[in-house]
């Protein structure tokens, strides 16, 4: 029997590799989502079929920038259709396939498995429809949860009905770090709410950190048995937290456009903890944004490109991917080849995928800021924000985004989509070994 190449055309037709499957899939739902919105139903007759893309594109990609407002752009049952795109797009595509194809008792082929295996960005196919089974069951807990304690704020706010919805809608979107709100200003109205603090930031931390470590967490409960992955995710993102909280106080506390316009020491903390958390793809504001120095928006930007876990609903290069180059760098300093985390060891090939992956993100963005700075006049600095937000799926806004053109919301949409779906397509080509057939002398090149 004679192998055939994923890739190569056949007489039935061309046949794609996971990766691009898995691209369309995402595209399918996106073009489906823009028709939805675009319908008289789903707005108030003031967003067009642009708009209609832009936000589809956001949702699906779980991001959260907008050029229309969510709040009086769409009705009810626009923002309803929102919040199945942001599940759809946050939980995964074939997750969502897989569960349904169970339910109706069809066996799951190996073409679905190969697929799901890169939505879910695994690099086996063991335990698919467990870990499946896993990530349905946690989120749909965890969004109950949240929307149990939304409900207690935002019920006596805006009647049963509306305040419910509020928080069924907030309650999707945190956990997918998705960043859509019912609410013009976000969640600004409530920055000094200690249970809107503390709820959403768990939520988006949760879906954040990755059903893998999660589902870990649960069934280890303890640190010292966790596996490697899951501990450095976990002190990773810790350290990231702690960090991001400290700095932006320190950084924006007198700003009378962010921290110092609050007028209590707690709302103040509060405030600094929701915005050092928000960049891990959240996308939520509760301070205007644009009103940052800096200094602040350039730590958001660096907490942004970071992101949060892989197999999470969280974008960025990842928190494994930071750590992995920081030991990589101690360890060339120590005239090391092989990386020691945990008592377990890295070695080059997960320093290659790193490098890979690390070198596409940043010529990517270097890309999106070329093209959109040809037609953008404003601060650079706002531009680069919203690229790597875009890139990141984050959803975090200076306001540069409703300000550009045509050309440039084009390359913002195609940044959201490569920041989804990209590093699922990059991992498949690193999983994918290929053995040389002619090998070189080797040479040498001077570095540094």
């Amino acid at each position: 029997m004679v192998r055939r190449p994923i890739g190569v055309p056949t007489r039935k037709g061309w046949d794609l590799p996971p990766p691009a499957v898995l691209a369309l899939l995402y595209l399918t739902f996106i073009l489906i989502g823009t028709v939805l919105l675009w319908l008289p139903i789903s707005n108030h007759g003031e967003v067009t079929l642009g708009d209609a893309l832009f936000t589809s594109t956001s949702a699906v990609t779980v991001t959260g920038l907008i050029v229309v407002d969510t709040a009086t752009a769409f009705t009810v049952f626009g923002q309803a259709v929102i919040a199945f795109l942001i599940q759809l797009g946050g939980l995964g595509l074939m997750t969502f396939a897989v569960l349904v194809l169970s339910a109706l008792g069809i066996q799951i082929g190996m073409p679905q498995r190969l697929i799901l295996r890169e939505d879910l960005n695994q690099t086996t196919m063991s335990n698919l429809t467990v870990l499946v089974r896993i990530i349905i069951v946690l989120a749909l807990a965890c969004e109950l949860v949240g929307v149990v304690f939304l409900s207690f704020v935002f019920i006596p706010d805006h009647g049963f009905g509306m305040g419910l919805w509020h928080a069924i809608f907030h309650s999707i979107s945190a956990f997918n770090n998705a960043g859509f709100s019912t609410f013009s200003d976000s969640l600004m109205g409530y920055v000094g709410s200690p249970t809107i603090n503390l709820t959403i930031t768990i939520m988006f931390i949760l879906g954040g950190l990755g059903f893998i470590v999660i589902g870990d967490i649960y069934q280890k409960r303890r640190f010292k048995k966790l596996t490697l992955h899951s501990k450095l995710m976990l002190i990773g993102t810790l350290f990231l937290i702690l960090w991001g909280w400290l700095l932006f106080a320190a950084l924006e506390w007198s700003n009378p456009g962010t921290l110092g316009s609050l007028e209590t020491t707690g709302e103040r903390i509060w405030a600094s903890w929701f915005q050092a958390v928000t960049p891990r793809t959240a996308g939520f504001n509760t301070l205007d944004t644009s009103a940052m120095t800096e200094t602040g928006t350039l730590l958001t930007i660096m907490l942004m490109f970071v992101g949060g876990g892989s197999t999470s609903t969280a974008g960025g290069i990842k928190v494994t991917t930071l750590i992995v180059l920081i030991l990589a760098t101690i360890a060339f300093f120590r005239r090391r080849s092989e990386l020691n985390a945990f008592g377990r060891s890295l070695g080059l090939e997960e320093i290659m995928k790193v490098l890979a992956l690390t070198t596409v993100s940043i010529l990517l963005i270097l890309t999106g800021l070329f093209v959109t700075s040809i037609t953008h006049d404003g601060p650079f600095i706002h531009l680069i924000f919203e690229v790597v937000s875009a890139f990141g799926t984050v959803g975090l806004s200076m306001g540069a985004t409703g300000e550009l053109d045509g050309l440039g919301r084009a390359f913002i949409i195609l940044m959201m989509f490569l920041g989804r779906v990209g590093p699922l397509t990059i991992g498949f080509f690193l999983a994918t070994r290929s053995l040389p057939r002619v090998k070189y002398p080797k040479g040498q090149i001077y570095l540094g």
